[in-house]
């Protein structure tokens, strides 16, 4: 029997932990720790019309709605990069970019992406300060985005 990679024990999850992420028009990835919100939803409609003979309601797609997305990273010297693109919110003007995050396998070569479709910071928060803490600090950005894809490789 040939080894096709279909089979129960040569095929294994992927690990989350190997991924990049880009933002916008940058040519380099930015290094992140943690990313959390990839999710999107479809809020049902519910229905039922007054000549029905079943007394209960039917639920149809309504509106897909996308929560923001979480990134943190650890904070270097000189590094504000954030701060600027937050900077250039103003009323009405926005600076939207596409962020690309690609979970890789361990080649590094992407094995799925996901797109956020015009992104923008929403929040943005600095690391907490402990004079007796031993941890990195850690910033967090939070996108607003227009729609969530994801592809396989």
């Amino acid at each position: 029997m040939a080894d096709d990679g279909s089979a129960q024990g040569s095929n294994w999850p992927l690990p989350k932990f190997y991924f990049t992420v880009k933002l916008g028009s940058q040519d380099n990835t930015v290094s992140f720790q943690e990313i959390s919100g990839l999710e999107t939803e479809t809020q049902a409609i519910e229905y039922r019309h007054g000549d029905s003979k079943q007394f209960s309601t039917i639920k149809m797609p309504g509106i897909a709605k996308t929560g923001n997305v979480t990134l943190k990273k650890g904070v270097f010297v000189k590094d504000n990069n954030f701060f600027k693109w937050y900077d250039a919110i103003k009323m009405n003007t926005i600076k939207r970019e596409t962020v690309t995050i690609q979970l890789l396998d361990e080649k590094g070569s992407p094995t799925m992406t996901w797109t956020l479709t015009n992104a923008w910071p929403t929040k943005i928060s600095s690391p907490d300060m402990k004079s007796d803490a031993n941890e990195v600090a850690v910033e967090t950005l939070e996108l607003a985005h227009e729609g969530l894809t994801i592809a396989n490789a």
